[in-house]
């Protein structure tokens, strides 16, 4: 393998004929070797290849390299004419066509080499020589006669390009020798070595380039009072070719050029970069202050171009220079108000000549808004994409004073020039900024941004020094502090008066989410809830695009830790109910991507739902809330479990909780509890034993709470409410065994105030939950034996099948033998009568009557579920007895003239049990 590699190491003909790729590879290790310090591999024991070529390596400039390439192009394309070889004709011509690329942006010349049109016009005149040869051209291979048709086609319409170049050179063929392509372009003793024309556009390099152009910079400097010459970076280079002269720049030669350069934005091969510093320098040598402006709002443009891909985000530095032009563009305005931005109309070409002493309007194209707002989408994905665990993404958060300061000038302009509905959107950007900062990190963002003011001064004079002074000189007129109220909700009252007054739909809409939401922050419940419920956002959430619907659960989540912060459980299981309904929490609140067994996501799916996240710093802790919403479910759902023992059809609550509740009751072996669902799965097992302290420690110990801010006060809430519970919950299970119950003894067991007892006690006789009553001599609880047992309570359910049964059977015989009026019926259906009501006499409906009146929770049935049902068949009784009566047929039912079979019978009657049930 080693002698196979040295040996094709040495043949250098088959190089000439590779790739670009070989090309480059080649120049650069060639350029690499002659920077190279001396070392063995020079020294006398050189290998045997050295001593066989008997040269040394000669280090030549890239222009005389791209040259000799395109010589020997030629050189080829010379051979293939005289062999009449079309196929290598064809593959020299789009090869030579690709050298002229590269010569061109070596040279930085618009006019192609003469060596180019002189290869152009031998090979017309050739072509035209064997399309006249008809002969010739018949004796051709098939590839030949292919490739001759095809270099026809591609040469007439390649030569249309350079026709004048063409007819001179035929004209004055002595201008167009070889030897004059070496004086055609002064030679430039400063090029790099290495530079091939081509520009990194990658964004993950450019972040450094500053830093390397600094420490050339510096090195230069150091090195200048050493009799070394100065080398010039890439950008000053640029600039000194550009303009050397500035007296003799004009607005038109800026003009042109800035066009020229706008033209080239977005073509293959141009640098994004490289676009942004051109643009840049023409920043200084513009000649009025409407020229500057339209040439920054170009500079912010090609900045925005630097990021291609919607999932990276801009290079950090691009960012910041970005806020630094937007600024500056805020200084021309404010500095000469007659200049008036719009995207609306199309400015006149000659628009920016006007002069600073020019009285009346001049108009630039521009919108500010969009640039605020894109300089916002920027600053968020970079917060999605970096790592929160890392320190550039504490870095990165510092940023945000500088957007503050860009939002609130921008903010400030659009108010003064009169454009409310723009300053209404900015405002919003504003408010996303601060809705979700409790007024400990708002302090914190204050500060912040005094302490970081003066390095940003320090940076921004340092970057004024370098290159020539601008022509148009702008002073600094807007701020470059943020201004902070004291409190964070003065700012935000500000700023969404602004935006209800002002804004569209949309904006009002997300405005009056982050007011919500930082109202929930402060525990302000009542205020939250009424803004909610006076903007009836809920009934059209629906309708709005996804990330006012991601708002909208994040205010709705955060309402509900309100809630709970402030001991309002109900209004908290409410709010976080139809959250957790689905199991989809992280999707619903953009903190992460969640994966279902049953439904696939397509690829552009998960992008745009990654697109979507919310930055880690603005997350709502998942397991506080989980833990919230499972306290509170547990602190309903028991008791309600307690009440509805015998009721098979009892009123569910929390479906989730049930579930959870269902799996660990399914468990054989139950261990210590490890996470947030055991913790409540084990205090609700303790709850429900009426083990108030028990279940109070296992809530206890979960480490969420520390999340709070006043951990001790909801804790002592909790407390109190599981204990509120633990004493409902134990009446409900117990009452049937007591006769009477001592209001002394039902304190002590609960560790409760004995008003607190009384309390509970007699707003469960109101609401009906507990059939009982108050002795005051002897302050004791006197119960109602109303339960029924297990065994009343299966024969109530018996009962009812019965006579669904019998209702059945009698539809299907109906349907089958057709409806014949009132005599084909038999005698109970003729008297209205229901065999619920005939089988059981009038006992069933005196206990339904009893039971209604003396009560169950929340206006059920209570146990007696077939007294219930026989009340309401004796109803339906009456309305099919009517309706016979009043000429119709037996087979209507309820106002149903539909004649069906036996299952259609079934299913009607299904529906009337419901309807009953309700």
């Amino acid at each position: 393998m080693a002698s196979r590699f040295w040996t094709q190491g040495g043949d250098s003909d088959t190089e000439d004929e590779d790739s670009e790729y070989d090309e480059q590879e080649e120049s650069a290790t060639a350029e690499t070797t002659s920077a190279t310090p001396v070392n063995k591999y020079f020294s006398g024991n050189a290998s045997d290849s050295d001593d066989s070529d008997g040269q040394r390596r000669v280090v030549r400039r890239t222009k005389d390299k791209r040259f000799d390439e395109m010589a020997a192009t030629v050189d080829q394309m010379k051979n293939a004419m005289k062999i009449n070889d079309w196929v290598s004709l064809q593959e020299s011509f789009e090869k030579i066509n690709k050298q002229l690329g590269k010569v061109m942006r070596v040279t930085e010349s618009d006019k192609p080499p003469n060596l180019y049109i002189k290869a152009l016009v031998n090979l017309e005149d050739f072509l035209n020589q064997a399309l006249a040869n008809k002969e010739a051209k018949k004796k051709m291979s098939s590839s030949n006669a292919k490739a001759l048709n095809s270099m026809k086609q591609k040469l007439k319409k390649n030569n249309k390009l350079y026709e004048d170049l063409i007819n001179q050179c035929r004209e004055k063929p002595e201008l167009f020798e070889e030897k004059v392509e070496d004086d055609q372009e002064p030679e430039d003793e400063d090029d790099d070595e290495d530079e091939d024309g081509d520009f990194d556009d990658d964004p993950e390099t450019l972040e450094s380039e500053g830093s390397e152009d600094d420490e050339e910079t510096g090195k230069d400097d150091a090195e200048a009072g050493t009799g070394w010459e100065k080398m010039l970076s890439k950008k000053d280079k640029m600039m000194d070719k550009q303009f050397k002269d500035p007296s003799q720049i004009t607005w038109d030669t800026v003009n042109k050029k800035f066009k020229e350069i706008i033209a080239a934005r977005g073509k293959k091969g141009t640098g994004r970069m490289e676009l942004v510093e051109q643009l840049t320098f023409l920043t200084r040598v513009a000649k009025t202050p409407a020229q500057k402006l339209e040439i920054l709002f170009s500079v912010v443009s090609s900045q925005f171009d630097v990021n291609q891909s919607l999932s990276g985000h801009m290079p950090l530095n691009v960012w910041k220079q970005c806020v630094k032009n937007l600024l500056a563009i805020l200084d021309v305005l404010t500095q000469y108000p007659n200049i008036v931005v719009d995207d609306m109309v199309e400015p006149d070409e000659n628009e920016t000549q006007k002069g600073a002493d020019f009285d009346g309007t001049i108009r630039i194209w521009g919108n500010l808004v969009a640039f605020v707002e894109r300089v916002d989408v920027e600053y968020f994905k970079s917060l999605q994409v970096i790592d929160p665990h890392t320190r550039e993404y504490v870095e990165r958060l510092k940023d945000e004073p500088m957007f503050l300061v860009l939002a609130q000038n921008v903010q400030e302009y659009l108010e003064r020039v009169g454009d409310y509905k723009g300053a209404s959107k900015v405002a919003l950007k504003l408010v996303e900024l601060v809705y979700y900062k409790p007024q400990e990190v708002y302090n914190a963002m204050m500060r912040l941004a005094e302490q970081d003011n003066g390095d940003a001064e320090g940076t921004k004079g340092v970057e004024e020094n370098r290159g020539p002074p601008a022509f148009v000189a702008t002073p600094e007129v807007v701020p470059r502090k943020p201004t902070f109220p004291e409190n964070s909700r003065t700012l935000m009252d500000e700023l969404v008066s602004l935006i209800y007054k002002s804004g569209d739909e949309r904006t009002k809409a997300r405005a009056m989410l982050c007011d919500i939401y930082h109202h929930a922050i402060f525990d302000e419940f009542s205020t939250s809830r009424d803004l909610l419920l006076m903007s009836h956002l809920q009934d059209s959430v629906q309708h709005m695009d996804i990330s006012t619907q991601i708002l909208f659960n994040r205010a709705m989540a955060q309402l509900g830790l309100c809630a709970f912060r402030v001991g309002l459980v109900t209004e908290a299981h409410s709010c976080l109910s139809e959250l957790y309904s689905a199991g989809r929490v992280k999707e619903l609140l953009a903190q992460g991507v969640s994966q279902s067994r049953y439904h696939e996501k397509t690829p552009e799916q998960e992008r745009l739902e990654r697109r979507r996240q919310m930055p880690y710093h603005m997350h709502i802790n998942l397991e506080l809330l989980e833990a919230v919403h499972l306290s509170c479910a547990m602190l309903l759902e028991v008791p309600n479990l307690a009440a509805n023992v015998h009721d098979a059809k009892r009123k569910v609550i929390s479906k989730n909780f049930r579930r959870l509740l269902e799996v660990s009751e399914r468990q054989t072996f139950t261990g210590p509890p490890e996470n947030v669902r055991d913790h409540v799965m084990a205090a609700t097992r303790a709850l429900r034993q009426g083990d108030f302290g028990k279940a109070f420690n296992f809530i206890n110990s979960l480490d969420v709470w520390r999340l709070l801010r006043n951990k001790d006060k909801v804790l002592e809430m909790l407390k109190a409410k599981i204990k509120e519970e633990a004493l409902r919950t134990y009446l409900f299970t117990y009452s049937s065994s007591y006769d009477s119950l001592s209001l002394d003894h039902l304190s002590k067991l609960f560790d409760l105030s004995e008003a607190q007892t009384r309390s509970i006690v007699s707003k469960m006789m109101i609401n009906e939950e507990l059939h009982a009553s108050w002795d005051q001599p002897t302050e004791c609880i006197v119960f109602n034996d109303v339960e029924h047992t297990r065994l009343q309570a299966l024969a109530f359910q018996f009962t009812e099948k019965l006579a669904i049964l019998a209702e059945n059977n009698e539809r299907a015989f109906e349907a089958r033998v057709g409806g014949v009026g009132s005599e084909g019926l038999p005698l109970r259906r003729k008297d209205g009568q229901d065999y619920a009501a005939g089988g059981g006499g009038g006992r069933w409906q005196d206990f339904s009557f009893n039971q209604g009146r003396q009560g169950s929770s929340g206006g059920r049935t209570g146990y007696n579920a077939g007294g219930g049902r026989s009340s309401g068949y004796i109803g339906s009784g009456f309305s099919r007895d009517r309706q016979v009566r009043s000429g119709g047929s037996g087979r209507t039912y309820q106002g149903s003239n539909a004649r069906g079979g036996h299952s259609d019978g079934s299913g009607r009657m299904v529906n009337l049990n419901r309807g009953v049930r309700a």
